[in-house]
């Protein structure tokens, strides 16, 4: 015989499962634009530029400006993160909750 029974903790699994998931998408996403800005890096030295030296005005103004864009972007990535994992531990303290309710063991 089927049993109607839905365990209470299978909804808060499914939405830990789903912020576990956008974290791994940021961090693939985080490590794109790594690779990418050392490309960039790269290509810089290859055409004669600088990974270190003295950049064009125009130039080094762009790249301050872009250092800023991806440290404040940075910052808010970050707490994001902080916030996400910040509601895990919320659900993983309701989920002992309920496995100590139904009397199974924690992990």
């Amino acid at each position: 015989m089927a049993s109607s029974y839905e365990r209470p903790d299978q909804a808060a699994l499914t939405r830990v499962e789903g912020l576990v998931r956008g974290l791994q998408d940021e961090l693939a996403a985080w490590r794109r634009r790594a690779l990418r800005a050392e490309g960039e890096l790269e290509g810089l030295r290859a055409r004669g530029g600088t990974g270190g030296g003295v950049l064009a005005g125009e130039e080094a103004q762009q790249v301050r400006q872009r250092i800023v864009d991806l440290e404040t972007e940075n910052h808010l990535l970050l707490q994001r993160i902080e916030d996400a994992l910040g509601r895990v531990n919320q659900l993983r303290s309701r989920l002992g909750f309920l496995a100590h309710q139904e009397g199974e063991p924690v992990a």
